[in-house]
């Protein structure tokens, strides 16, 4: 079978796409990229009990890389210092310049190292931002491929869905929705319900009419 690397975050979304990969591909080689943003302590602890669980037990070890990112967003940066905007806040005030830029120029060494010619991650059919488009998956693909001397595709199996079509996808393959970490601020262990991440959680599940089993620290209310 054909050898993949799959950005893993500990989301919901990513926890999806790595049981997706695992299905069809092996070795399936998660990859948590650290850029020293405040809820990535978080998300280790999350990817860590995702890992645990049986439904990944035929991935390959966890690979972190970092590529820090406080040289470049300013020590106030709301990711930096963990202070999201609010709960009903429009996707676009969460955009994190060149974000998938920074994901897949390291992971992408990496692959050429691992002999590994496919990456995957997991943007969905509305996200915005510019580094999210397909024409930009595909320019990145040929970039890297030139640059490391090896065919490298980059694919993107879900950005046909929306979240609450991931929420049923997954919910088929029996990922465990419950130690997944999709919050910006988390609390602990726990998602903050107070962020924009957090309500595309909660709207997700209701959505696809799927319990909810996150625990939020703040139950917000319509």
């Amino acid at each position: 079978m054909t050898p993949s690397c799959v950005l893993l975050s500990g989301g919901l979304d990513s926890a999806v796409l790595l049981a997706l990969e695992l299905r069809s591909f092996s070795p399936v080689h998660p990859v948590h990229v650290r850029s020293g943003f405040a809820w990535e302590d978080a998300e280790r602890r999350a990817i860590d009990r995702l890992l645990a669980s049986p439904v990944y037990a035929g991935a390959a070890p966890l690979r972190t890389i970092a590529l820090d990112m406080r040289d470049v967003y300013p020590s106030t940066h709301w990711a930096v210092v963990g202070t999201p905007p609010a709960y009903d806040t429009p996707d676009e005030d969460v955009y994190l310049e060149g974000r998938n830029i920074v994901l897949l120029s390291k992971t992408a060494i990496l692959c050429a190292r691992l002999d590994v010619g496919r990456i995957a991650l997991g943007p969905l059919s509305n996200n915005p931002f510019p580094d999210a488009s397909i024409e930009f998956f595909q320019t990145m693909a040929r970039a890297l491929s030139l640059g490391l001397a090896k065919d490298i595709i980059v694919d993107t199996p879900l950005t046909s869905h929306h979240k609450d079509g991931v929420v049923k996808i997954g919910a088929e393959l029996g990922v465990p929705f419950e130690l997944s970490m999709s919050c910006m601020n988390p609390q602990g262990d726990v998602h903050c319900g107070a962020c924009s991440k957090c309500r595309e959680r909660r709207d997700a599940f209701a959505e696809a009419g799927i319990a909810d089993p996150t625990t939020y620290k703040i139950e917000w209310k319509r």
